[in-house]
């Protein structure tokens, strides 16, 4: 199962194309096509652009340049929007009305669009500019404003009797905001070769009896390969440092992250008319500040497809040579759509800022919820003494045939209080809320070749799993991306 020779796609795994896209961005202007008329608007409820003189809607155009088969790609292709951010590049910039002439100033920093305060015409840097402000494509708002208030209220309607007496005060949806933020879409050509040891249980059984019961487990050891190209679809990674931080203790930024995936394939040519009525967030990270997460992403599709055609072995697999190679990669970065509530919780000196948000596409919705801790702390502490009590009389009091269900019990009594403030946390907070990128991804395995050789019958074992099980272990999610400093 070893290739000995290279793959001929692997010379030029290293080579770097940018891909130049000729579309309607050089002339900074997009105008009806029925009628002519610049005053174009998105319609939330199709994703189209409508004309506001003729009422036309037509739809973006579809993105040029780019390879559609992924298992052509050879070397990293780059879109024109992913080059490097020039650090010192001006924010404020001069824009040319193409219908009147007129001279009209736009901060880039807070939207790469403007109106001409003569003629009424959409003005769009829609070439690419040195702050890293444009996109290679965008996907339109699909979800309308009053849908997405709907779900953050029914999300925030049933975390109602645990929420902060403030927020419950202050709280209204009319405050959502629809929200463009940046991400780069990377496609992946690969190829991977895992070999390790997986186990397979044969049975478990209980030996001895009262505090001297003890669980065991025979199970089939097995030498295990996997070797087989795979292509990724779309990994969606966010490109903005604050946004990109999970850990962050004052924002929830993971609450956006959850609401992936997006329905990516959908993407159109960026065109700054789609952001007229929303904000949009700016990309501030280069490719080389996310590229090892993202290779380490995508190393972990593949070895959680791997997983998959290796279910078996279900006390799990030991990979102990992992050999992962991107052979082509293709990278644009993209404008993605949500519906966005955020709330500041002040706690003494801390500031949290609480998000919901909704996908605008196909109104997945997450939020974190601020938290009446001194109420949950009561009714958590009332649980815990009644739970507690019933637990020492049962135990005191009561036998049954197997003591080992009495000792259960036992102990889940005396934890109630301690598992209900933890249950009712985790629904508030969220804080586990994340894009299950290694499932979620669209990807395709081919040429998949196996080797499940049986080694052992392994008899009594203690522990429940394989020893050094590694097959869920999840790389690229534990790399935390800072912006390099230029």
């Amino acid at each position: 199962m070893t290739n000995k020779q290279k793959r001929p796609q692997e010379k030029d795994n290293q080579k770097e194309k940018i891909v130049e896209i000729n579309n309607s961005k050089k002339n900074n202007q997009m105008k009806c096509p029925s009628c002519g008329a610049s005053e174009l608007v998105p319609n939330p409820k199709t994703g189209k652009l409508r004309c506001n003189y003729c009422y036309t809607e037509f739809d973006g155009k579809e993105l040029e340049g780019i390879e559609k088969n992924l298992k052509k790609l050879v070397g990293k292709r780059r879109g024109t929007g992913t080059k490097n951010i020039k650090e010192g590049a001006d924010d404020v910039v001069t824009l040319k009305c193409g219908s009147c002439g007129a001279e009209v100033v736009i901060d880039t920093q807070n939207a790469p669009h403007a109106r001409c305060h003569w003629c009424r015409s959409i003005l769009s840097i829609n070439s690419q500019i040195e702050n890293g402000a444009i996109p290679d494509v965008i996907l339109p708002f699909q979800t309308p404003k009053e849908v997405a208030q709907q779900k953050i209220n029914d999300f925030v309607s049933k975390r109602q009797f645990f929420a902060n007496p403030t927020f419950k005060k202050e709280f209204t949806a009319e405050n959502i905001m629809g929200v463009y933020f940046p991400y780069v879409l990377v496609d992946g050509n690969c190829h991977a070769k895992l070999s390790g040891k997986g186990e397979h249980l044969v049975r478990s059984y209980t030996t001895g009896s009262g505090d001297n019961k003890k669980t065991y487990y025979d199970a089939d050891l097995y030498k295990v390969e996997r070797d087989f190209d795979i292509t990724i679809d779309d990994l969606t990674i966010e490109t903005n440092s604050n946004r990109l931080d999970k850990t962050s203790n004052t924002q929830t930024n993971n609450i956006i992250n959850s609401i992936m995936p997006f329905d990516t394939e959908n993407c159109i040519e960026y065109q700054s008319n789609y952001l007229i009525g929303y904000s949009s967030e700016r990309r501030d990270l280069n490719l080389e500040d996310i590229e090892l997460k993202v290779n380490e992403e995508l190393k972990d599709i593949a070895k959680y497809a791997a997983k998959e055609d290796a279910k078996f072995y279900d006390r799990g697999i030991r990979w102990e040579n992992e050999d992962f190679k991107i052979i082509g990669s293709q990278w644009l970065a993209a404008y993605l759509p949500v519906w966005l509530y955020s709330y500041q919780e002040v706690k003494g000196n801390k500031k949290v800022l609480h998000y919901v948000a909704v996908n605008a596409r196909t109104n997945e919705t997450m939020g974190s919820v601020p938290i009446n801790t001194p109420l949950l702390l009561m009714i958590s502490t009332i649980i815990e003494i009644i739970c507690g009590s019933i637990g020492i009389f049962l135990f005191l009091t009561t036998y049954t045939k197997d003591e080992n269900d009495r000792d259960y019990i036992f102990l889940l009594l005396l934890a109630a209080g301690f598992i209900f403030y933890g249950v009712i946390y985790a629904r508030y907070r969220n804080r586990s809320a994340r894009h299950v990128y290694e499932k979620e991804t669209k990807k395709e395995v081919t040429n998949m070749k196996r080797v499940d050789e049986l080694l052992e019958h392994k008899k009594r074992l203690k522990n429940p799993i394989i020893e050094g099980r590694n097959d869920n272990l999840l790389v690229g999610e534990k790399i935390r991306v800072n912006k390099k400093e230029k």
